[in-house]
């Protein structure tokens, strides 16, 4: 007992706070689950591999990354709410720790597997499939950003946090300059991580590729199809270059090669491996959010997307440019002259497809009968707000003025209106407007409104005075600053703004539990006042394992709205009813993503048995899955047309 009274002592108070709320939570899981029986239930989502499934989880796990990575937030702007402040314990080492895994679990953990989740679910949908190409693969990449997400999170308590920032610049994040285990954290967690996130784009491309309805074709699609076949052949070439980069720097963390150094190596070799990834993970987390308020905008103003042709054009164009803007996050390094003007005018010819984009979204709504419903408030909000990032944007693409912003809280403002104003209002709007096909429920339209409004205008009560704060000499990744600067009052108002953002996200969770525990009423295939258009709404809500009982006809770009338009409640599937194959559940994946965490905690701690006990799990499993002899499961047509028939409105 004194043993362990000693060591808790000797922590810092923060960690204890953490070991203790985590400990809370575990127990408090534990007796509900026990108390209702749910255990049965839970092994049932662990082993799933239905698509829908793997969707919510993807977006349940991703929003505790979310509010973990929040408080940090709100950590870092308490501490910078007074000049010459000291909050708590957060200054020098743990400051570097705080902003070194908010903006790696924000970009990593939170905005790219959110919007992996809302497109797991929603894609096969609107594509007329009945599963993903690839369920065990979909549910491997699944566990295999949870195991890379809790070894991030996990730091914090053991060993010490990244603290070279999200970023983690070589020579910085190298042994000799930051030694422990704590930037051993981020190459190894992410690379686990981003092994399942490239799964999903393959898994992704396959699907859209081969498993869609008779007459969909690929300009058929909707948008935010579009957007995630785009997406998800980014996610493979840009993942694939942050694999190398991250392997690099295990290797000169593991094993002290010098490739990354400043002596005998070249430290921008991690810079350019970085950004390549770097920036087309901007669209990564952008392309997704723009596809959802293609949809959301059309069925709101209850008007036809205008020109759809040119918007396909713009999302492609996009993806294609995203891989020629890297440079303009270098420029201060010293590069050639030719290499930087190239990239400058590269950076703001993206702006071009955004801009067609954005006037396509504001013509379709010229003339519609517009309902200000929640996921159209976030809609409408996201333009305004990433037309200010954008502005910003190509502001910083212009080299001699990056020499003044780089570096400083300018960037940070403009980071965190692209990120938030396309990533989570994108989510947001994709999450109320869809939470009645997943779950059967309208969320509350007065608290979604609430949730709206406290955390949009929080929002820009916190970053837009950055803008200024960057202009007037404010850097980055400072703890504190002199109260003779002028700072201290900007600094407060922008701690003021998180602070409402945060009340904003309590809304949504209070929402979501008063929806579940309180509603009763379940809604129609299409419960959007029969203005849905694309073939999700033609299903029942929450969808059947399979999706479809018969498969869908596919005419047109919006196929259910021209069935309203006819006259029909809905539209015509083709052929008889038939057995319908489902994948079985299973395991295994669950078991590799526990294999690859054993093996992670092995590598960072350099531990080399426990790192081989964890590989050997990995190699068991995937033995196991090769020799297995299951068919998955065979549903009966018969049991599927009356499934058919009660499912209908």
């Amino acid at each position: 007992m004194n043993v362990i009274l000693d060591y808790l002592l000797s922590l810092p108070s923060d960690i204890i706070f953490a070991d203790i709320s985590f400990t809370i939570m575990l127990i408090a899981t534990v007796y509900f689950l026990t108390k209702y029986a749910k255990w049965k239930w839970l092994w049932s989502w662990i082993t799933s591999t239905d698509h829908k499934k793997i969707g919510i989880m993807y977006l349940f796990v991703s929003f505790l990354f979310f509010i973990r990575a929040g408080i940090e937030a709100l950590l870092i702007r308490m501490q910078l709410a007074f000049p010459n402040n000291e909050f708590w314990v957060f200054q020098g080492e743990r400051f570097n720790q705080l902003t070194s895994t908010h903006g790696t679990v924000m970009i990593f953990l939170v905005a790219t597997p959110l919007l992996i989740g809302l497109m797991n679910v929603i894609v096969p949908l609107q594509i007329g499939a009945r599963d993903v190409a690839f369920p065990f693969m979909n549910s491997l990449s699944l566990w295999l950003f949870i195991s890379g997400g809790i070894l991030i999170n996990a730091s914090f308590v053991a060993g010490g946090s990244p603290n070279a920032g999200w970023t983690t610049y070589a020579p910085l994040a190298s042994k000799e300059f930051t030694p422990g285990p704590g930037n051993s954290y981020y190459p190894i967690g992410l690379q686990v991580a981003g092994l399942g996130t490239i799964m999903g784009g393959i898994n992704f491309i396959v699907t859209i590729i081969k498993m869609r309805a008779p007459g969909m074709r690929f300009m058929r699609m909707p948008l935010s199809t579009w957007s995630m076949f785009i997406t998800s052949i980014l996610i493979v070439y840009a993942f694939s270059a942050l694999a190398v980069a991250l392997l690099l720097l295990t290797f000169e963390r593991l094993f002290g090669t010098v490739i990354l150094s400043a002596s005998e190596g070249n430290p921008l070799i991690w810079q350019h491996l970085f950004w390549i990834f770097g920036h087309p993970e901007v669209y990564i987390i952008a392309l997704p959010a723009f596809g959802i308020f293609s949809d959301v905008i059309s069925v709101f103003s209850k008007r036809k997307l205008f020109g759809y042709p040119s918007m396909v054009f713009a999302i492609i164009l996009i993806g294609f440019l995203g891989f020629m803007v890297w440079v303009h996050h270098m420029f201060t390094v010293g590069l050639n002259t030719n290499i930087t003007i190239f990239f400058a005018l590269t950076t703001m010819l993206i702006a071009v497809p955004t801009g067609i984009k954005i006037f396509n979204w504001l013509f379709t709504m010229r003339g519609g009968r517009i309902r200000f419903d929640t996921p159209m408030l976030y809609a409408l909000g996201f333009i305004f707000t990433f037309v200010i990032g954008g502005v910003t944007g190509v502001m910083l693409g212009t080299v001699p003025a990056d020499y003044q912003y780089h570096d400083s809280y300018f960037v940070v403002a403009h980071l965190h209106y692209v990120i938030i104003g396309a990533t989570i209002f994108g989510v947001f709007s994709g999450v109320y407007y869809w939470w009645p096909k997943m779950f059967g429920k309208k969320l509350n339209e007065t608290l979604g409104k609430w949730n709206f409004w406290t955390f949009g205008i929080g929002f820009h009560i916190t970053f837009f005075p950055m803008h200024v704060m960057g202009l007037m000499g404010m850097p980055r990744r400072v703890f504190t600053y002199p109260e003779g600067d002028g700072l201290g009052f900007l600094n407060f108002i922008s701690t003021c703004g998180a602070f409402m953002m945060g009340i904003g996200v309590l809304f949504f969770m209070i929402n979501i539990y008063i929806t579940t525990r309180y509603t009763k009423k379940r809604v129609l295939n299409d419960p959007w006042f029969s203005r849905g258009r694309t073939l999700e709404w033609t299903i029942p809500s929450p969808p059947p394992a399979y999706n479809f009982a018969r498969l869908p006809e596919v005419k047109s770009r919006e196929p259910l709205w021209d069935a309203y338009e006819r006259g029909n409640k809905n539209i015509n599937f083709i052929g008889e009813y038939e057995d319908i194959h489902l994948p079985n559940s299973t395991s295994l994946p669950f078991f590799m993503g526990i294999g690859f965490l054993i093996a992670s905690f092995g590598f960072v701690f350099e531990i080399w048995p426990v790192a081989l006990s964890g590989m050997l799990i990995v190699f068991l499993m995937m033995s196991i899955r090769s020799f297995q002899q299951k068919n998955g499961i065979h549903l009966p047509k018969e049991k599927v047309r009356v499934q058919d028939m009660r499912g209908e409105d």
